[in-house]
């Protein structure tokens, strides 16, 4: 392509200068030891994407340098009394999926699901793109490179560039990837990906495709991704995850967005749930250890974590809900867009007049109970978590294959009045595989591969509902978390493979008839109900209805096994 060749001159040229310079200033590159090198090789990698390399770029540099460089020159970063660090992400205090694009490429077009979540950009709009963050960059008077690693399994894990001119964005990412020793370092080589970060430089809406001043994009072929218009770092971790949820099964191996914890006999549990659900509440257990709180593959042998670190929600954040967390905000952490004290600059963690988004990012490290390296043995149950603000679906049902590959492409969950303007009444929603916005691949394709490990591994699936019962919000009660805690316990010891179990209606559920610990009420919902059978009748048959709806999208490429194991709809 004529605009590879362009960047491929401008990059020799540049290197040519470089190590033709006799007194050429260094890279200032750190490992683990804060050290300065000159790194011919490292250069002309670096130069081959066009950026001016020089002493302006700092290379996986200390978390003090980082720190020192927020500080100086990026508005709004102070520590905080714990010692993290806290930034701003400007105008977007989250990530922005209707920018986003996927470049349409021969050798990646027949695999990707296109649609509203994986919208096309030609080739020529991404060079447009690319070049527009590298001249930014070019301009800015500090840049910062960090090389880090997605992926504990050294057979899966690919190496990650990301070139920034924020140490906000350099310290966020050496959290989320996977930290290079110095000799890793020293080895890395050529990248496997590399995400080029302008984000403080807005698209042009004028390029075709790019509908905002907004513009996250990815190239497969070309191995690369661009952010402009967005200082989100959350734009970069989940970029290297649709980078992973695209090449994982193309390997033949299942990537997922879940939680993971071990048990201390070694058997791993995978978490799959939306916000409010209680994904992150129920994974944490202080009797297993956590393999990891979001991103993860699950292979031959077994199951690993694709990130270095944790991106927990802050908000009502505090010491006596979430310990673990509240005692990871400490130096080296990245605390994002919080409020906070002037003189003490203790942060209040209840304040939302920012966003209701704030964020910390940490090494998992500072989990005390984190297992690393973050890897397990193959998965021996999954919990899909659903909050159902309806009241009709079950605190625990054990699924069959075909159900589990239904309910894992459905990912439903409930919004509650008042969590959002405009709802009044429970509203279903539903997000496929639990994640949506990351899949790269059609939906079933990643159920098909669940299902196919669900038979090789021998793994049990369940449905945990944390939402309400005894009647829809606002007339029943949210099931307490003591309960839900109670049900995740009785599937780690093995008292829900023996239970007793009788057929649950409309959705043709498996529900136990006992769980210990658990009022025996409550685990039928048709029997906790508080109004009349015809409110329950009609309720159900609503909710199975809106499933079925949604189901109709991906109804094509379903085999019937799976669309029967749907709700039955009159």
């Amino acid at each position: 392509m004529p605009a590879k060749m362009q960047y491929s001159h401008a990059a020799r040229t540049v290197v040519e200068q470089h190590l033709r310079h006799e007194s050429r200033e260094k890279i200032h590159v750190v490992g683990h030891a804060d050290s300065s090198l000159s790194l011919p090789l490292f250069a002309q990698s670096l130069a081959a994407t066009g950026l001016v390399v020089d002493s302006r770029v700092q290379r996986n540099a200390s978390l003090s340098r980082l720190y020192e460089c927020a500080l100086k020159h990026e508005t709004g970063s102070v520590i905080s009394s714990s010692g993290a660090l806290i930034a701003r992400s400007g105008k977007k205090t989250g990530r922005s999926p209707r920018d986003k694009r996927i470049v349409e490429e021969t050798s990646s077009a027949d695999d990707v699901w296109w649609g509203p979540v994986n919208k096309k950009l030609s080739e020529e709009s991404f060079a447009i793109n690319y070049q527009t963050a590298i001249d930014y960059l070019n301009t800015c008077t500090g840049v910062f490179v960090f090389d880090g690693f997605a992926g504990w399994d050294p057979k899966y894990r690919i190496k990650i560039r990301v070139v920034c001119a924020r140490a906000y964005h350099a310290l966020f990412m050496n959290n989320m990837l996977i930290r290079p020793t110095k000799e890793e370092l020293e080895k890395f080589g050529e990248p496997d990906f590399t995400i080029i970060n302008a984000g403080q430089f807005p698209a042009n809406r004028f390029t075709k495709g790019v509908t905002s001043p907004t513009s996250v994009s990815i190239s497969f072929e070309r191995k690369q991704m661009v952010i402009l218009g967005t200082e989100y770092a959350g734009e970069m971790k989940k970029g290297v995850f649709t980078v992973m949820h695209y090449l994982m099964p193309k390997a033949g191996v299942l990537s997922l967005h879940s939680s993971c914890n071990e048990g201390p006999g070694g058997d791993v549990s995978l978490f799959f749930g939306l916000s409010g659900t209680g994904k992150t509440t129920l994974s944490a257990d202080p009797q297993r250890m956590l393999i990891g709180d979001d991103e993860h593959v699950w292979t031959e042998s077994g199951v690993f974590n694709i990130e270095g670190g944790c991106y927990a929600k802050t908000i009502d954040l505090s010491a006596e809900k979430e310990p673990e967390i509240f005692n990871a905000i400490r130096f080296g952490s990245v605390l994002e867009n919080v409020v906070y004290e002037e003189t003490t600059r203790i942060v209040d963690y209840t304040d939302k007049s920012i966003t209701e988004n704030t964020r910390c990012a940490y090494p998992i490290e500072f989990i005390p109970n984190a297992k690393v390296p973050c890897i397990g043995d193959k998965p021996q149950n999954i919990v899909l978590l659903t909050c159902d603000a309806f009241g009709v679906l079950p605190p625990v049902a054990k699924l069959t294959p075909a159900q589990a590959m239904y309910h894992f492409i459905s990912g439903y969950t409930a919004k509650i009045a008042g969590t959002e303007e405009g709802v009044t009444e429970p509203e279903a929603t539903f997000s496929a595989c639990f994640g949506q916005p990351f899949l790269v691949w059609h939906p079933v394709k990643y159920a098909q591969m669940l299902a196919q490990k669900m038979q090789q591994d021998k793994v049990n699936v369940w449905l945990v509902n944390t939402g309400w019962n005894g009647g829809a919000y606002g007339n029943g009660e949210r099931i307490k978390l003591k309960y839900s805690r109670a049900i995740i316990d009785a599937i780690h010891s093995g008292e829900l493979n023996k239970a007793e179990y009788i057929n649950y209606g409309v959705f043709n559920l498996k529900i136990p008839t006992t769980v210990s610990n658990v009022p025996k009420k409550i685990l039928d919902p048709s029997m906790a109900w508080e109004g009349s059978e015809e409110e329950f009748s009609s309720t159900i048959s609503k909710l199975a209805n809106l499933f079925h709806a949604n189901f109709k999208e991906y109804a094509d490429q379903a085999t019937p096994e799976i669309i029967a194991a749907g709700p039955q709809v009159c």
